[in-house]
């Protein structure tokens, strides 16, 4: 069965072009042109990732991605002509697993989805199924985390970085590694992304995060062991 994209975008130019490549790289799309559309048609049928665009009539994008977080964490790739650290740092705060600005190549766009539906597929090697360190524990079967026993929600990202943490105890991380990692391919200059990701990820393991996930200043992070 072909993955099912919803794009939302209220320029139909953009929405065509979306539409058209997408389906051209072997993928099911419905669009939608406006917030409250795009929910609707999402609560109808759940889609395998979603192209949000911020700038939205009826409800914008920030919104949506709020609304749809409280219920799934399907992957979602923010569209938008914002270009600023801060309009980045918000979408990704809001749960959005990637964001691209407008003027963009078809192409990476498609490159891009390709990249966040592989991460998302929980595809991982038998022979690492749970994984431990200190009180930190993962069972990439379930996709569950624990600290001390306690589940612990994480985002797709947050959990992905966690993993590669997780399988690199000790070893100082750079960003550049993470991102090609947990995003499945370069970013150039978008370093910021992982920052962000890992003060939540802190935050949600509570003092073991604060404690265990070392900033290397002016390299990356490192995940200390027992």
């Amino acid at each position: 069965m072909k993955p099912f994209i919803l794009v939302v975008d209220d320029e139909i130019s953009i929405q065509e072009l979306i539409k058209f490549n997408l389906e051209q790289a072997g993928y099911e799309v419905d669009v939608a042109d406006d917030g409250i559309i795009a929910l609707e048609k999402f609560e109808k049928r759940r889609p395998d990732l979603i192209v949000l665009d911020l700038m939205l009539p009826g409800k914008d994008g920030y919104d949506v991605c709020k609304a749809i977080r409280k219920k799934s964490n399907v992957p979602i790739i923010m569209v938008t002509a914002k270009e600023t650290e801060l309009e980045r740092v918000l979408g990704l705060e809001l749960g959005a697993d990637d964001y691209i600005t407008k003027p963009f190549s078809p192409l990476e766009l498609v490159a891009r989805i390709k990249a966040v539906l592989r991460r998302a597929s929980g595809q991982e090697n038998a022979e690492e199924q749970e994984l431990h360190v200190g009180p930190i524990s993962m069972n990439l079967d379930t996709r569950e985390v624990t600290v001390s026993g306690q589940l612990v929600e994480l985002t797709r990202k947050e959990f992905d970085l966690l993993h590669i943490f997780l399988k690199n105890v000790g070893k100082v991380l750079t960003r550049e590694f993470l991102l090609q990692k947990v995003w499945g391919y370069e970013y150039e200059g978008e370093t910021r992304t992982v920052d962000v990701h890992i003060r939540h990820l802190r935050r949600k393991l509570g003092p073991q995060g604060e404690e265990r996930i070392e900033t290397i200043h002016g390299v990356g992070y490192k995940l200390r062991g027992n």
